[in-house]
């Protein structure tokens, strides 16, 4: 069993949700169970899958989980896209956030490739 709070793709995922709450806070009231909702669920699925699949006892059950992560984590960059293009966020959040998932997904493909290869 692995500590996820030791893995830096963790710690950087972690940072990127809290900025994926901080940014929807802003978004209209009635995008609470759509947009909002979804860009939240999908930013946390990544930091918590990983912790899940520390919590397994081998690295094919967490390169598996990292694989779920890494669905989240397309997802999420989908959404902060639709979000950018229906205004809900500007430029500079849009920018700052694609930034860290786009690390966060560099990362995860490393880690999954790494675990896949001991």
């Amino acid at each position: 069993m692995k500590n996820f709070r030791d893995l830096m793709v963790w710690e950087k995922a972690h940072r990127f949700v809290l900025g994926v709450y901080s940014a929807t806070r802003e978004f209209p009231s009635d995008e609470r169970f759509g947009l909002t909702s979804q860009l939240r669920r999908s930013a946390a699925s990544i930091p918590s899958n990983l912790a899940e699949g520390c919590g397994r006892g081998t690295d094919t059950e967490l390169a598996r989980f990292c694989d779920i992560a890494m669905g989240s984590a397309c997802e999420a960059d989908y959404q902060l896209l639709l979000a950018r293009d229906l205004n809900y966020i500007d430029h500079d959040t849009y920018e700052k956030s694609f930034q860290q998932i786009n690390e966060v997904q560099r990362m995860l493909s490393s880690f999954t490739r790494k675990l896949r290869s001991v």
